[in-house]
Parts: structure tokens; C-alpha cells; sequence
């Protein structure tokens, strides 16, 4: 039950780091702060140091989660906040972050048997998506 609730609450709070990313990309038009607070979301959810493991290459990110004891549950939250950063950083003109998080978010996506967009979600995708967690 401990395990539950804990899980429960850091989607949670991931679920809410997406819509503030959401309403700081559209109404601040701040879609690199939006992107960054999408990484530091990631690094507090996985409990490991994220700045480390956003480094990391995209097949070594998702090694790295495998053995770590991150709840499968959470991965597909993590991989679409990573998907969502990487388009947040696209919108920036910071093509080179935003390759890299698409291809760690398909990457971590292909470890865990998620399935993911094979475009960036549209702000009604993620929506639905957030509405769908929430249930």
C-alpha cells in the first residue's frame, strides 16, 4: 500500500510538472524554461541525480532506469515528459537537446513496451493524456 501511494504521488506530481511546462510554453511563451522544468521533473522523479542521467546516451539512460528500480509505471510518464521536453526544445531552436530527448524518450519507450507518438504530441494528445492519468 506504501509502494501505491508513493507511485501515486510522484505521477502525480510529474502529471503536474506537464501542465505548468504546458501553461509556461503557451502563456509565458517560454519554451526552453518549459523544457527545462520538464528535465528537472524527470531527474526528482526517478530519484536519481538528473543531470547525470539526462547526459546519458539514449540506450544507456534507459539501461540505467532498468536497473534501478524505477517502477515500469512510471517510465511511460517519464518517456512522454521527455517527448514533450524534446519538443518544447525544438520550438527553442535547441536542435540538438531536443534530438536527444526524443531519442532518449523512444529509447526508454522501447525498454519499458511503452508505445509512443510517432510525432510530438499536439497539445490535445497531452490533454487526453493528462485527463487519462488523472482517472
Amino acid at each position: 500500500m506504501f509502494e501505491q501511494d508513493y507511485l501515486m504521488r510522484i505521477i502525480a506530481q510529474l502529471m503536474g510538472a506537464i501542465r505548468r511546462s504546458m501553461e509556461r510554453a503557451a502563456g509565458e511563451e517560454d519554451p526552453d524554461g518549459a523544457a527545462r522544468m520538464l528535465d528537472m521533473a524527470v531527474g526528482e522523479a526517478t530519484d536519481l541525480d538528473g543531470e547525470a542521467l539526462l547526459s546519458l546516451a539514449p540506450d544507456s539512460m534507459a539501461a540505467i532506469l532498468q536497473v534501478s528500480g524505477v517502477d515500469p509505471h512510471l517510465t511511460e510518464h517519464i518517456a512522454r515528459s521527455l517527448l514533450l521536453s524534446s519538443r518544447y526544445y525544438a520550438e527553442a531552436a535547441n536542435d540538438d537537446m531536443a534530438a536527444l530527448r526524443s531519442s532518449q524518450a523512444r529509447a526508454l519507450a522501447a525498454a519499458f513496451g511503452h508505445e509512443l507518438p510517432s510525432e510530438a504530441m499536439t497539445d490535445q494528445e497531452l490533454e487526453a493524456f493528462l485527463e487519462e492519468a488523472a482517472e
